[in-house]
C-alpha cells in the first residue's frame, strides 16, 4: 500500500503529457517521496533486441557532476601498476590474494572493479561473483586497461556504467536530488549523448522509444522525445 505522501505527490502528476526534462527533474527536486537524499534515475527505452549479440548496447559515460556517492574503487593489477593505482587514489589495490578474498571470503567491500589486461585470466575465477553485480572488469566501459590511473580517476569523479536489459532498457542514476535541478539536468543530457553515440549500426527506425527519470521511492515522470534531440546537438 502506497503511503500518504507518495499517493499526494503522484495525484500532481499528469499522466497525458510528457514533461520537459528540467520540468520533470524540477517536479523530482520539490516534490520528494522520502526523507533520505533520494538518488534521481533515467530509464531509456530502446528500439533494440538486446538478444543479439549486436544490439546489446553498454558502454559508459562520466557524470558532468558525478554520483553523489564516493565510490570504493578495487584495482586488481600487478607490479608497478599497482603502486599507480594507490598513487591515483584507489580504496583497494592487490592481486591474486585479492582475487582469492572474493573467491574464498565473498569479500565485496567495493562499488567499482579496474583490472590490468594482465591480470584477467586469475580475474575469470571470480567471474561468476562480479558478473552478477554488474562488477566484472570489461574493456568496453574502460575498466580493463594499463592505464589505471586514468581509470580511477574517472570512476572516483562519477563515472558510470550502462547496459541494456533485456526488457531493452537502460537504467542509469543521474545524482542525488540535492543536485538541484541544473546540475541532474547536465548529468541526464550527458547520458543521453553516451546512449546516442552508442547505438548499433544494426539498429533500425526510431532508436529511442521513451525516457522517463524517477527518484528512489517516488513516481516516474515521462520526458518529452524532442529531449533526445538536444543531447544529440550538445
Amino acid at each position: 500500500m502506497a503511503g500518504k505522501r507518495y499517493r499526494e505527490v503522484v495525484a500532481k502528476i499528469d499522466r497525458t503529457r510528457n514533461y520537459p526534462l528540467e520540468e520533470a527533474l524540477k517536479f523530482l527536486v520539490e516534490n520528494p517521496t522520502a526523507k533520505f537524499d533520494e538518488t534521481i534515475e533515467l530509464a531509456v527505452r530502446l528500439n533494440v533486441d538486446p538478444r543479439q549479440a549486436d544490439q546489446n548496447v553498454r558502454g559508459s559515460v562520466v557524470l558532468p557532476h558525478g554520483t553523489g556517492r564516493n565510490v570504493r574503487v578495487l584495482v586488481l593489477a600487478k607490479g608497478e601498476k599497482e603502486k599507480e593505482a594507490q598513487a591515483a587514489g584507489a580504496d583497494y589495490v592487490g592481486g591474486e590474494e585479492l582475487i582469492k578474498k572474493i573467491q574464498e571470503e565473498n569479500w565485496l567491500e567495493f562499488d567499482r572493479v579496474i583490472a590490468t589486461p594482465d591480470i584477467m585470466g586469475a580475474v575469470g575465477r571470480i567471474g561468476k561473483i562480479l558478473g552478477p553485480r554488474g562488477l566484472m572488469p570489461n574493456p568496453k566501459v574502460g575498466t580493463v586497461t594499463f592505464d589505471v590511473a586514468k581509470a580511477v580517476s574517472e570512476a572516483k569523479a562519477g563515472k558510470v556504467d550502462f547496459r541494456v536489459d533485456r526488457a531493452g532498457v537502460i537504467h542509469v542514476p543521474i545524482g542525488k536530488r540535492s543536485f538541484g535541478v541544473e546540475k541532474l539536468v547536465e548529468n541526464a543530457r550527458a547520458v543521453l549523448g553516451a546512449i546516442l553515440r552508442a547505438r548499433p549500426a544494426s539498429a533500425k527506425g526510431n532508436y529511442v522509444k521513451s525516457v522517463a527519470v524517477s527518484s528512489t521511492m517516488g513516481p516516474g515522470l515521462k520526458v518529452e522525445p524532442s529531449e533526445v534531440r538536444l543531447a544529440a546537438a550538445a
